[in-house]
């Protein structure tokens, strides 16, 4: 009884989806196409990016000259 309502239920929730090969290649050409858009976005703003993470020693040493 138990099989029986697992398999009613993933049969009615279950959409039935067919993809032909035309498919395939038009999302392996969007997952290529994020993941150089990424690479683009990442080198465009990597200065930044390295700036959140960068220490700053800037305020130490004007201390230091201070005095």
């Amino acid at each position: 009884m138990t099989l029986l309502t697992v398999h009613l239920w993933s049969a009615l929730a279950a959409p039935k989806l067919y993809l032909d090969p035309g498919s395939g290649s038009v999302l392996l050409q969007v997952l290529l196409a994020v993941l150089l858009g990424l690479g683009v976005v990442l080198r465009s703003q990597w200065g930044k990016i390295k700036s959140l993470f960068k220490r700053n020693d800037d305020s130490d040493e004007d201390l230091d000259d201070e005095e």
